[in-house]
């Protein structure tokens, strides 16, 4: 992909993104906190990759920004589960076994 952009809190998905992204390329951090973005091989950045953070995201700006992603489209894949089975979901996350979202259903 030419770019990405992370709107989770999660700084483990940040080596996962770079693996994606061509060289030249730019991932934005639109989050306004993070985890701790884990060690990785400086190979995911080699190549003039570029990670920038987004300091400041307005509502109108997601707003405009899914109305451009439904018309390219991009598609997300979703797992979800229902609320009674949230400590299923969560072992699946943390063992990486959930591919695309987890959302637990109320």
């Amino acid at each position: 992909m030419d770019a990405g952009i992370i709107f989770a809190p999660a700084g483990w998905l940040v080596p996962l993104a770079l693996r994606h992204l061509r060289p030249g390329g730019t991932l934005a951090l639109a989050g306004i906190t993070m985890s701790p973005i884990p060690e990785m091989d400086y190979v995911l950045l080699y190549g003039e990759r570029t990670v920038r953070s987004v300091a400041n995201a307005t509502r109108r700006d997601a707003e405009e920004f899914l109305s451009l992603a439904a018309a390219i489209p991009v598609r997300v894949r979703v797992q979800t589960f229902a609320l009674t089975e949230a400590n299923r979901a969560l072992q699946l996350l943390k063992r990486g076994e959930i591919n695309g979202a987890g959302v637990l259903m109320i």
